[in-house]
Parts: structure tokens; C-alpha cells; sequence
């Protein structure tokens, strides 16, 4: 697998390296060692998936408050996504900017996300499937996040219809979601 960072100080694309056949082709999608010597954090305590059934579904902007604040490796099993990240760090100098990438069940790409990201994603197809290796467990005390359109954040969603739950449609700005 070949292990990129990206303009965030904490995100990296990761690329499998398929071998082909004429079935079809064989990757690993995740390796503790390479993850090691890459400085990624590897722990893998839980996996999740999310189901959307509609195109322009948007989920997020998610995260996980210290203590329980948690990496990600996120990939399109079907369908196809823009998955974003957004820097929740006060500190960081690129506190604030977000960035995006493209995947899906067709391509070879995942992304890794270090704790002190909120993580969302708008769906291009109907049923994508989204897999999630988790380095923390869920704690709902420790969940958190804010407005998929905070105008201060600014992404550029590529959908315009946009299908959103409540829950995610009630977040607040990301400057009180982060000072809460």
C-alpha cells in the first residue's frame, strides 16, 4: 500500500495496491506495520458502516472530544462519496480549513484521519457504503460536531440537493462546537 500525506498535517491517502487476475484482484487495505512506520496511529478497536440509500445524503461534521478523540480509516465499499475533513485543532495553523477527496467502490483509495479532525462526507450515488476502522470506541458523552455549512468553514459541497437528518442539520457553528 503506498501511504501519502496530504496539505492537513494529519491526513494521508491511503492506496492499496491491487493483484490482479482475471477474477478480479486481491489488496490489503490496512497493515499495523506499515501504519507503525508511517507514524499513523494503528490501533483498530472497532469497525462501522454506513448505509445511504440517496444521492447528496451528507453525514457530519463528526468528532470525538479528548479523551476519546479518535482516527479514522475511511473507504467507499460501493457507490461513491466526497469524503471531507475538516481541522478542529485551535492551535493548528490550518485550524479551520477543510479538504476533500473523492472515493469509491470502484477506486483504491481510503483515507486516514488523525484524532483532532471532524470527518463528513456527501454521498455521489444511491447506496454507498461507507467502511470505518475506528482507533476509539464510541462514547456518546465525548461526541460532537457542527454544521455541514457553517459559512466560516466553508466547504464546497459538489451536490446541491442535499438529504441531511435533523440531528446533523441542528449542529452548531464550528467555533461553539469546538469551545464547548
Amino acid at each position: 500500500m503506498r501511504i501519502q500525506p496530504t496539505r492537513l498535517d494529519g491526513v494521508f491517502t491511503v492506496d492499496i495496491e491491487p493483484l490482479r487476475d482475471n477474477r478480479g484482484y486481491f489488496a490489503r487495505t490496512f497493515c499495523i506495520d506499515e501504519f507503525k512506520a508511517a507514524g499513523l496511529n494503528p490501533a483498530v478497536v472497532q469497525c462501522n458502516v454506513s448505509v445511504n440509500i440517496r444521492r447528496g445524503t451528507v453525514r457530519g461534521m463528526h468528532f470525538q472530544r479528548p479523551p476519546h478523540a479518535e482516527a479514522k480509516l475511511v473507504r467507499c465499499a460501493t457507490g461513491a462519496l466526497y469524503d471531507v475533513l475538516v481541522d478542529i485543532r485551535p492551535e493548528s495553523p490550518t485550524f479551520g480549513q477543510w479538504q476533500g477527496f473523492e472515493l469509491s467502490g470502484e477506486g483504491t483509495l481510503s483515507i486516514y484521519v488523525a484524532e483532532g479532525y471532524a470527518h463528513g462526507f456527501q454521498t455521489l450515488a444511491d447506496n454507498t457504503q461507507v467502511l470505518y476502522n475506528m482507533s476509539e470506541f464510541y462514547h456518546p458523552e465525548s461526541s460532537a460536531g457542527f454544521r455541514w455549512d457553517d459559512p466560516r468553514v466553508g466547504i464546497r459541497w459538489p451536490l446541491s440537493d442535499v438529504v441531511i437528518s435533523d440531528k446533523d442539520a441542528a449542529l452548531p457553528p464550528l467555533d461553539v462546537a469546538v469551545s464547548a
